[in-house]
């Protein structure tokens, strides 16, 4: 039995925007049906499979990438949610950077007023997060 390569181009496509469908996949699985439905007409031109391959991989290429600039960002979360004390491990100087222990791990820290010094081992309140550094302000400012 004879199957054209249009027939299998059509049911591959078919079949990859119907997997979209149960398994989404940010729109990779229909982009790459998509391709393959194009493949499916332009196989009456194309009878070379290897063309027609190579034409559906860059189709499929070409639409997954076009198709992320349209899908929005993920943001990505700076504030800090659970935990807001910290404990200093090393004293934090005024204007300098110091290390606290925050969710169990060890992190830089600078303390929010830059006249002020904090000592080790002194309970802090994380105020923010820049990148890897922890923004604190010792706890006692806060209890006055």
């Amino acid at each position: 039995m004879f199957v054209s390569y249009t027939l299998v181009w059509l049911v591959a496509g078919a079949v990859l925007c119907f997997l979209e469908l149960l398994l989404p996949t940010a729109f990779v699985a229909f982009m790459m049906g998509i391709s393959a439905l194009i493949v499916a007409l332009l196989s009456l031109v194309i009878p070379s499979l290897g063309w027609q391959i190579i034409l559906w991989l860059g189709l499929s290429t070409s639409f997954i990438f076009l198709s992320r600039r349209f899908m929005p960002k993920a943001k990505q979360s700076r504030s800090i949610q659970d935990a807001v004390i910290a404990e200093t491990l090393t004293a934090i100087a005024p204007g300098k950077e110091g290390r606290v222990i925050y969710e169990g791990n060890s992190w830089r820290a600078r303390c929010e007023d830059k006249f002020n010094a904090i000592a080790p081992y002194e309970k802090v309140y994380v105020v923010r997060r820049e990148g890897t550094l922890l923004i604190v302000i010792p706890e006692n400012v806060l209890d006055s």
